[in-house]
């Protein structure tokens, strides 16, 4: 007999044959089944005790518990019908925070030690959790009324040159259900000071305000969470209080309850994120640029579904159900107290970042006003610095103009090497660059010169680039040359002597109690 049994209209054809008292033979050259199959068939409905017609007569149902005998199996196997007890237990322990099917087994294993071997458990794990039947409610959503905005999972970076080191951004990610629109924006942090003004931004982006903005229990936006009565931070409700919005949570664990911005970080990961996997920003800034680019041709990609993009679906028949924007954005602001140290900056502690402030205050008590760009720092109402706000913890943010000269001095010389001086000497001529030469030559290290090459170059602001050349060229017969003798050279204004005299002042004049050559032998 076949592997695959015959077919209840097959079966019928066979019984209706028989009860007209054909053969085997003919019944097989008319149906096109085997012989043996049909015999089988036939002990199969001799042993029911009816007659053809009688077994026709059946449903269906009936007719095949007679005819389809059950498929023969092995005994039972003593390790499932001790599994099976426990497939519940595991399917339920399998959803909890962290654990896995190899702890399972684990378990499984020293309770039942000639138990299955992980595969075959876990093959008998997966069997279970398919066959639970698994509903999802379809979802309509109204246009503009709800806005669900949530963290995608995986960070974006950009390479920081100043701290050679690359820094992680968090990425918010907002999506309108009706119509699929979204936004999407790295930040500095996932924390309050760069979550709520990038909210501002992204409301601004859309256009206007939902009546209601889903989130998940992040701890930015929910102190305690609650299925029925969420608490929010007092910020996030002072937030939608001005924006005239209501905050809602989902439930813990649950990503279905906002599929919609689920949806669209998955997404986001296939057209923006993949997009610059072999690019390299080098700043937040740049980093969001490129982003907020990608996202443009994101929402204005054609969706098949609907014949039209997601801001097509959202001009034409959202954007207008929006509440409208209120004139100022929320004002995010922190202060904190800092004294003025010896180095004179102050440290923000938030951040661990240290700002400069004039050297001037060293000692004094100032107030830092910030927000997620601008560090302002006062003293007595009076502000006497600002700074562009910088994440890079144990970092400082300097301006010259805070530091003492010496300090400026110092500074510079780092930034000199010996290439630059000769290039600025090459610029005033040839004589100046022989002389620089010459210089950063004549030590052993080569920082200890920078200090007098620097006061050559400074010469040529004071007395012309023409002057210092033509000192230089006066200097360059002497075994050494330094900062000291073109100062005095210029002072005395040796460069505007004929040329006659210069050689005569290079001579040592004849005297009695100076001996010639004659007197050594």
């Amino acid at each position: 007999m076949a592997n695959n049994p015959l077919s209840m209209l097959q079966i019928r054809r066979i019984l209706q044959l028989l009860s007209d008292g054909r053969s085997v033979r003919m019944i097989h050259r008319e149906c096109k089944v085997h012989r043996n199959t049909i015999k089988a068939y036939v002990v199969r409905f001799q042993q029911t005790g009816n007659s053809y017609a009688e077994l026709a007569a059946l449903p269906d149902a009936k007719l095949s518990s007679v005819v389809y005998s059950p498929r023969s199996s092995q005994t039972a196997d003593k390790r499932f019908q001790q599994l099976e007890p426990r497939l519940q237990y595991y399917g339920q322990q399998l959803k909890l925070l962290g654990v896995t099917k190899q702890l399972l087994w684990e378990e499984y294993l020293k309770e039942q030690p000639d138990g299955y071997r992980y595969a075959q458990f876990s093959l008998h794990l997966k069997h279970y959790m398919a066959a639970q039947p698994q509903a999802t409610m379809a979802q309509s959503h109204a246009p503009g009324e709800r806005l669900e905005i949530d963290f995608a999972g995986k960070p974006l970076q950009y390479f920081d040159r100043e701290s050679n080191e690359w820094v992680t951004c968090p990425v918010l990610v907002c999506t309108f259900p009706f119509s699929s629109m979204g936004y999407v924006e790295p930040l500095a942090s996932s924390r309050q000071e760069h979550l709520i003004p990038a909210l501002n931004r992204a409301l601004e982006y859309f256009g206007g305000v939902p009546k209601i903005i889903l989130s998940d229990n992040m701890a930015q936006v929910v102190v305690k969470s609650c299925r029925y009565e969420p608490v929010f931070t007092e910020l996030i409700e002072q937030w939608a209080l001005h924006y005239h919005t209501t905050m809602k949570a989902t439930r813990v664990s649950r990503p279905k309850d906002k599929p919609s911005v689920e949806k669209t970080v998955h997404l986001s990961y296939q057209q923006i994120y993949a997009r610059q996997r072999n690019e390299t920003a080098t700043s937040l800034s740049t980093l969001k640029f490129r982003t907020r680019q990608l996202l443009e041709e994101f929402n204005d990609r054609l969706m098949p579904q609907y014949g039209l993009s997601r801001r097509q679906r959202f001009e034409e028949g959202e954007k207008s159900a929006l509440q409208a924007l209120p004139e100022t954005a929320f004002q995010l602001k922190h202060e904190a107290m800092a004294t003025v140290k010896k180095s004179y900056h102050v440290i923000l502690g938030e951040d661990w970042h240290q700002y400069s402030v004039p050297y001037q205050y060293i000692g004094k008590r100032v107030k830092l006003i910030y927000d997620e760009s601008v560090v302002e720092i006062f003293l007595d109402f009076q502000r006497i610095a600002l700074h562009q706000r910088t994440l890079l913890r144990n970092g400082y943010t300097t301006k010259p103009e805070h530091m003492p000269e010496s300090h400026r001095r110092y500074r510079l010389h780092q930034g000199w090497s010996p290439g630059d001086f000769i290039w600025k000497a090459a610029a005033i001529g040839a004589h100046t660059e022989t002389v620089m030469q010459r210089m950063l030559d004549s030590r052993s290290f080569i920082e200890q010169t920078y200090d007098a090459c620097l006061g050559v170059l400074r010469l040529k602001d004071r007395y012309g680039a023409d002057r210092l050349e033509a000192a230089c060229g006066i200097a360059l017969p002497h075994p050494t040359v330094g900062y000291r003798m073109l100062k005095n050279m210029l002072e005395n204004n040796r460069d505007k002597l004929p040329v006659f005299e210069q050689d005569k002042m290079l001579h040592l004049p004849t005297h009695d109690n100076i001996r010639g050559k004659e007197a050594y032998y």
